[in-house]
């Protein structure tokens, strides 16, 4: 086979046979009805669904972190009221129990496509949570990866669902590969948390057969099915001679000329620590709350909250720690409040700090946790709001902060009013931290998960960049720091750029910290204003990056 390119969201060589995976669970017949015995139908059906939430949850709980947050929202779609109400009206009408969820769950899905956004995002998840309770009633073996394996394979799939991929390591998995996905989708989240070379919108990738060797560049794009002998040893040697470039660079982040640029790690609780410390991390600059909350039917107490936080604040003594408040709503509802009124679409909808607005009694209660693990702490707390439009809502999340006892917080940039606005924003907040995963979606209205629509959400995008030296600018003016905490700092060339605009730190997935701290420290402060400026003056995100990379001369010595 020729050569494939896709998307590398996730840097390294990987090398290894190829395992396609198909789910094969079978489609129960349109036919295919119950024995009369409605009841004892429908209590199948719920005992199906309620073992594929315990399997996610087991799973989630197993290796904590995003990829049990993730798996906290599929169980939650597998015990979601509305769906087990239209199994049950399909049992009642005397479809059975397998053809009734297959049924259901497509209804579902054709909803959520629908909606677009963070929910168009969920049906590869609705789909999994499907397949698998179809094979629970059909008595058949769960869809998902081989247990063992006698070397590490490259994992090909037209798409990957949370469940697959959150027990694997890179022990058994050399690489991943898919059709489907973007840059800021659940395999690549999920890969780069595991340190995994991984390429998305790789069309045709499933064409490859089972078995055969494929080399994956996770940094370019590139796989190469049945490569010669020699071009595997050449990418390993490169990547060999890259790791050791990266691992004689250590300390804090600054520029050649000696700029600090702190470079912090995103997290999604407690377990994700050891990885940001083995990366050298500065301190956390995301940390991700949800997982505490999308799981379960009752709210977390106040006792484990601050257990939660404490273990994370004690890991930075003296050190940055930056918590972002609960983002929940859309894609994410909390099974223990009210459900929402129907909303045309729940992505622009009440979700993140809009949610907590109405239920006041939640952020109390978190802010509460914090501030009592602050106290015990020496590490540095700040807090953030999530979805933040207005200087309105950025002065009340402050000021309820300040009455819980908080003196710094802020607010994140992740809707262009915000960005547009952010001088008025400064002037209430005390830093920003730009998420640029939401930004660009919301910017360009591309569906993140979408692989079709990978070009509009490419960080290197000039109206992005915009939007981001606009929310600096602001801040600056202020006097107040700005951030990034979303996948765009992860990547060591627009890392140098973002300082260039203006950005005051940097917080990313703890594998990619060695590239960036290697990058900054090539480059003078000057040289990154000035690759800003190149790629600010582009009219497209490939020009962009060929312009920044023109006055970045120390990047070829890392091999970016």
């Amino acid at each position: 086979m020729s050569a494939l390119t896709g998307v590398g969201v996730s840097p390294g060589i990987g090398f290894g046979p190829a395992y396609v995976l198909t789910h094969d669970t079978p489609v129960p017949p349109p036919g295919a009805r119950h024995d009369g015995d409605a009841r004892a139908e429908r209590a199948r059906a719920t005992q199906a669904l309620e073992e594929v939430a315990a399997d996610l949850e087991e799973r989630g709980a197993r290796v904590g972190g995003e990829a049990q947050e993730i798996l906290g929202a599929q169980a939650m779609m597998a015990r979601d009221p509305g769906l087990a109400t239209g199994v049950a009206e399909l049992i009642d009408e005397g479809r059975s129990a397998a053809r009734a969820v297959y049924e259901e769950f497509g209804r579902y899905r054709e909803m959520l496509v629908g909606a677009g956004g963070y929910l168009g995002e969920r049906a590869a998840d609705l789909d999994d949570v499907r397949d698998r309770a179809v094979a629970v009633l059909e008595g058949l073996p769960m869809p998902g990866l081989p247990s063992l394996a006698e070397q590490p394979y490259v994992l090909v799939a037209r798409d990957l669902a949370p469940a697959d991929t959150a027990l694997l390591s890179a022990d058994v998995v050399a690489a991943f590969v898919t059709e489907q996905g973007g840059p800021t989708s659940h395999t690549a989240i999920l890969a780069r948390a595991l340190g995994v070379p991984a390429v998305v919108a790789c069309l045709e990738a499933t064409s490859i057969p089972h078995g055969v060797p494929v080399l994956v560049d996770g940094a370019s794009g590139l796989v190469r099915p049945a490569p010669l002998a020699e071009e595997v040893t050449t990418a390993r040697n490169t990547a060999s001679a890259r790791e050791a470039v990266l691992a004689a660079v250590t300390g804090p982040g600054m520029t050649s000329d000696g700029h600090a640029v702190p470079l912090l790690a995103n997290i999604g609780g407690p377990r994700d620590v050891d990885a940001a410390l083995k990366y050298g991390a500065e301190g956390i600059g995301l940390y991700r709350t949800e997982f505490l909350f999308l799981d379960r039917m009752s709210a977390p107490s106040d006792e484990e909250q601050e257990a939660a936080y404490l273990d994370v604040l004690n890991a930075f003594p003296g050190g940055r720690v930056v918590v972002r408040t609960l983002d929940a709503g859309a894609d994410k509802p909390l099974a223990f409040l009210p459900p929402q009124e129907d909303e045309p679409n729940p992505a622009l909808g009440q979700r993140g700090l809009r949610l907590l607005r109405a239920y006041p009694q939640i952020l109390n209660a978190q802010l509460g946790a914090l501030a009592r693990a602050a106290s015990q702490s020496s590490a540095k707390l700040q807090v953030m709001a999530p979805m933040v439009a207005t200087a309105e809502e950025a002065a009340w999340y402050v000021a309820v902060c300040r009455e819980a006892g908080l003196p710094s917080a802020g607010v994140m940039i992740e809707i262009p009013s915000a960005a547009l606005r952010a001088s008025d924003l400064a002037a209430e907040a005390d830093f920003f931290s730009l998420g640029t995963n939401d930004l660009a979606q919301y910017t360009f209205a591309a569906d993140r998960q979408v692989g079709m629509l990978t070009a509009l959400q490419d960080a290197w995008q000039p109206a992005l960049l915009d939007l981001v030296a606009l929310a600096a600018t602001g801040a600056a003016e202020r006097g107040k720091p700005c951030g990034v905490c979303g996948e765009a700092a992860g990547d060591p060339v627009l890392a140098c750029v973002l300082v260039g605009l203006g950005v005051t730190s940097l917080s990313m997935g703890a594998p990619a910290l060695p590239a960036v701290r290697a990058a900054l420290s090539r480059h003078t402060r000057e040289q990154c204003l000035l690759a800003a400026q190149a790629a600010l003056a582009a009219v497209s995100a490939q020009e962009a990056r060929a312009a920044a990379r023109s006055h970045l001369p120390g990047l070829a010595g890392l091999a970016l």
